[in-house]
């Protein structure tokens, strides 16, 4: 996790963008901020967006609900000696291949609930989806990425999510029709799980380990 000095400049820097009309801001403040989930890119550019709003938001996209609780969390995140090391990595951004861009965008909206943080190209071939903390890319590609039915034979699930309310998540998308490569089941290991197919035949596995 971040710093603290780094959080409160992360805030400042998205205040900074959002009073100068960065449409990609506009996206993940509707993701992240339940208060701006009907909004559209240009009434959310155009309310205010205080500082607190924007402490709240990266507070929600790292798993917390307050800024306060983000503090604390930061605060207590161990750190080898005591001290903290420049070298520690932040989340990362697994990235997916589609053959077609906007069936994806479409799929991880209306099916898993996914928000556009942004989409790049004209017309786009690059984007960043994000539900909460989860950050997923998508990438189109013309030429087959794997071989045959490789995937499903040997379960490649490039992509694993933390899902702290697996259950709850599972019945959302069973409601929604997602087609589920592998059924919410109870891992040897303590782990509760499911695997969600994309219509690529992407393989994208949610998981609680407790």
């Amino acid at each position: 996790m971040p710093k603290l000095e780094t959080l409160k400049k992360q805030a400042k820097q998205l205040v900074r963008w959002h009073r100068d009309g960065v449409w990609t801001v506009a996206a993940r403040i509707r993701a992240g901020l339940p208060k701006c989930a009907g909004l559209t890119d240009q009434q959310i550019l155009e309310r205010p967006f205080p500082l607190a709003e924007a402490q709240e938001l990266l507070a929600r996209e790292a798993g917390y609900e307050t800024w306060a609780e983000l503090i604390a969390g930061a605060a207590a995140e161990p750190r080898a000696g005591g001290a903290a090391d420049d070298r520690d990595l932040g989340p990362a951004e697994p990235t997916l291949f589609v053959s077609d861009f906007q069936r994806a965008l479409v799929f991880f909206q209306e099916k898993l609930g996914f928000g556009v943080a942004f989409t790049y190209g004209q017309p786009a071939f690059f984007g960043v989806l994000q539900r909460g903390a989860a950050r997923i890319g998508l990438r189109h590609v013309e030429s087959q990425v794997y071989a045959g039915d490789v995937r499903a034979r040997e379960q490649l699930i490039p992509i694993t999510v933390e899902a702290p309310n697996v259950k709850a998540l599972y019945g959302e998308y069973q409601a929604a029709g997602v087609t589920f490569y592998q059924p919410l089941k109870r891992q040897p290991w303590g782990a509760q799980d499911f695997v969600v197919q994309d219509p690529d035949g992407n393989l994208i596995g949610f998981n609680f380990n407790p």
